[in-house]
């Protein structure tokens, strides 16, 4: 089940669409991990992972490195301070967090997909 929960990840990671995120959920409904574990584990799922990415990536000219630096350094930050907070919280406490997280995530997914939807068939009938 791990090689299965790996690959998925794997794919969704190198997408650029948050492999970590399917990780976390594939490792604590199909593995029973606990959330604090599984978080864990993502981040050491996510080193190799970003670097076979991020060749293909430069390989094909598709990174802005001037904005990839800045987002970086404040993202280390953010992962020091975010990290420690984890470090901290109850197990139920981050389960619930994470699962605010992917409702969000999911509510902006959708509007996103609604709004890009209505504006193509607002282009299509302008055109037609």
């Amino acid at each position: 089940m791990e090689y299965i929960i790996g690959i998925i990840a794997g794919i969704v990671s190198g997408l650029g669409m948050g492999g970590g995120t399917i990780l976390i959920l594939l490792l604590t409904i199909f593995l029973k991990v606990e959330q604090n574990i599984a978080q864990g584990s993502n981040v050491i799922f996510f080193i190799p992972t970003a670097i076979a990415a991020i060749l293909i990536f430069i390989k094909n000219k598709k990174i802005n490195f001037k904005v990839a630096l800045s987002i970086c350094i404040w993202g280390l930050i953010g992962a020091f301070i975010g990290a420690n907070i984890a470090s901290k919280l109850e197990v139920d406490s981050l389960r619930k967090c994470f699962g605010v997280f992917l409702i969000i995530t999911a509510i902006y997914q959708s509007y996103s997909l609604y709004y890009r939807y209505r504006k193509e068939k607002n282009r299509n009938n302008i055109t037609k």
